[in-house]
């Protein structure tokens, strides 16, 4: 999981804005795929919306609106789960602080009920 906190991280100082929705949707799938069997709490609704913002960066015109809002959801969540993580939680909680501050809250944001039930990649076998 150490390269996706350091691709994820990567991006988000190198700024989101310069990296590719593909790339950006690639990195979703990896999380996604990370976080497939993960029971910690809360976990089910960061699957959710990292389905949602995967959707978002496939599309040919990304909804910036949506996307930041996502973000800063994903971040916030992120925040909140690091403390119950077995391991590499203040990788967790820096990651969710740099999403929280790359995002924009958006309270009245819907969420994507059908993007979390299909997760695209499968979790990997080690």
């Amino acid at each position: 999981m150490a390269v996706k906190f350091a691709g994820t991280m990567n991006a988000i100082n190198r700024g989101l804005d310069a990296t590719k929705p593909t790339k950006g949707a690639d990195m979703v799938e990896d999380w996604e795929a990370a976080l497939a069997d993960t029971e910690i709490s809360g976990a089910k609704g960061i699957l959710r919306d990292l389905g949602a913002l995967r959707k978002q960066l496939e599309k040919d015109t990304p909804d910036a609106d949506r996307v930041h809002a996502l973000l800063h959801r994903l971040g916030a969540a992120t925040t909140k789960i690091a403390d119950k993580a077995d391991k590499s939680q203040d990788k967790l909680k820096a990651l969710g602080e740099a999403l929280t501050e790359a995002g924009e809250d958006a309270p009245d944001e819907e969420e994507d009920v059908a993007a979390a039930a299909s997760p695209k990649r499968a979790r990997k076998k080690a």
